[in-house]
């Protein structure tokens, strides 16, 4: 399965449906199911779940968070800023997200760009 580390509060902000849009200063051919990882830190002014929407457990650092469907990948504009949670940068592209669900929390060492985890389907769905 395909995956992606993010710093919380992003990952849980996606969880939560607050956020569609991840930002990158990369631009990907890929489309399709993703796995929305937290990395083991996070901006630390920012962590706190007790002030951002959604349950605790979606802010867990170093875990699967959520699965996701991108659909589209464009050059980051204005129009964006409110789904992806952050005011344009330059040379930030726009990952467009759908179908976010939430996932059954599991370790995972995060690593850079997209990468393979061995979690299957059955080891993430929430019983």
């Amino acid at each position: 399965m395909k995956a992606i580390s993010l710093k919380q509060p992003w990952a849980g902000l996606i969880a939560c449906g607050a956020k569609n849009i991840e930002t990158r200063k990369w631009k990907t051919n890929y489309r399709g199911e993703l796995l929305i990882c937290s990395s083991k830190k996070g901006i630390p002014y920012m962590s706190e779940p007790y002030h951002l929407p959604g349950p605790p457990e979606l802010y867990k650092h170093g875990s699967t968070i959520c699965l996701v469907n991108v659909v589209d990948c464009v050059p980051m504009e204005k129009k964006h800023e409110e789904d992806a949670r952050c005011y344009v940068y330059e040379g930030a592209w726009a990952w467009i997200l759908e179908n976010i669900r939430p996932v059954r929390q599991l370790p995972v060492k995060g690593q850079l760009s997209i990468f393979d985890v061995n979690y299957t389907y059955d080891d993430l769905l929430i019983t």
